[in-house]
């Protein structure tokens, strides 16, 4: 909810690993509820030989009501550069369109899990779709991203589940 002077919540989480460490980051959906203004930051800091399993969830509010506005970013370096750097803004006050068929679609889950995995140098992940609404997109690294809308949480788990089976270890 936001601050007692009405400025947003925010919450930030700093994952790092060094040479050859592994983890796997699967925290508990974010849920936005109405009246709620959140910044949420997650940066995963990785070792050249470290392998990370990250999931992120977030629900646009409780069952029957509206969200609450939402700024969720993303980043992700291996060796000090780049793999992944993304925002989400959804809620009240976002940017005309983020519920729209070019955005969440009516959706009331999405999520995104990371795979890092030095393996993938030699067995590089292929693009594709794992079911109608999840998006697999491999990413310089090496890396994988998969992108998912669900209707509900539930759906959304299974969704990401899955995924990480496929591309995870």
């Amino acid at each position: 909810m936001p601050g007692r002077g009405g400025a947003p919540a925010r919450y930030g989480t700093r994952l790092t690993l060094a040479e050859g460490a592994e983890l796997r980051w699967l925290p508990e959906p974010l849920v936005s509820v109405r009246g709620s203004d959140l910044r949420v930051h997650t940066r995963a800091e990785l070792a050249p030989t470290a392998r990370l399993l990250l999931r992120e969830e977030q629900v646009l509010g409780r069952a029957g009501e509206g969200p609450g506005r939402l700024r969720s970013r993303l980043t992700v370096t291996r060796g000090g550069r780049p793999l992944l750097d993304q925002e989400l803004i959804c809620g009240p006050g976002a940017p005309a369109g983020w519920d729209g068929p070019a955005g969440l679609a009516g959706h009331r889950a999405v999520g995104q899990l990371v795979v890092v995995d030095p393996a993938f140098e030699e067995n590089p992940v292929p693009a594709g779709m794992l079911g109608e609404l999840a998006a697999v997109t491999p990413l310089a690294g090496p890396a994988v991203l998969v992108t998912a809308l669900a209707p509900d949480a539930l759906r959304l788990r299974a969704l990401l589940d899955e995924a990480a089976s496929v591309h995870g270890w």
